[in-house]
């Protein structure tokens, strides 16, 4: 009978992971050298994402896509502080992750770099001893305009 016969959901620790730990096409086999000579200090933040050809020191899926702070580093792994949002409070998480699983993130380059180019601007500034404006200004309005009717139909 097809009404007795109720499927319930999986309780293991990789539950729906069928393609977010799988690797993606043609990505397959040895992981590149590179992976393992990158050199991660305290206070990096780095991005997690689970590598699924490695499941040692493989983060929970919770954390993956997630970004943290790193406060550990061991011959093999990393200690990463991630937040982790539980009902209405947001936990700072401590958790251990090897190296194949995290990368260094990208969301400070653009600030970074942002930095810089204010140094010199500053520089510059000083040096014809002029002030200048180095804050961000949101898009203004387009500028004014005439528009021809005398064609449109």
């Amino acid at each position: 009978n097809q009404k007795d016969f109720i499927m319930t959901n999986t309780k293991g620790y990789r539950r729906g992971t069928r393609y977010m730990f799988s690797r993606p096409f043609k990505k397959h086999g040895v992981i590149p050298l590179s992976t393992y000579m990158k050199i991660y200090k305290r206070g990096d933040i780095v991005d997690i994402k689970g590598h699924g050809a490695v499941q040692k020191g493989m983060p929970h899926k919770i954390y993956h896509g997630k970004t943290g702070r790193i406060f550990n580093v061991t011959p093999h792994a990393v200690g990463v502080v991630v937040n982790k949002r539980v009902r209405e409070r947001i936990l700072p998480k401590r958790i251990n992750v090897r190296i194949e699983h995290i990368k260094h993130s990208n969301c400070r380059l653009d600030f970074l770099k942002r930095v810089q180019e204010n140094g010199e601007k500053k520089k510059e500034a000083k040096a014809q001893g002029v002030r200048f404006n180095l804050k961000r200004q949101p898009k203004q309005p387009m500028g004014a305009r005439f528009v021809r009717t005398q064609y449109n139909k």
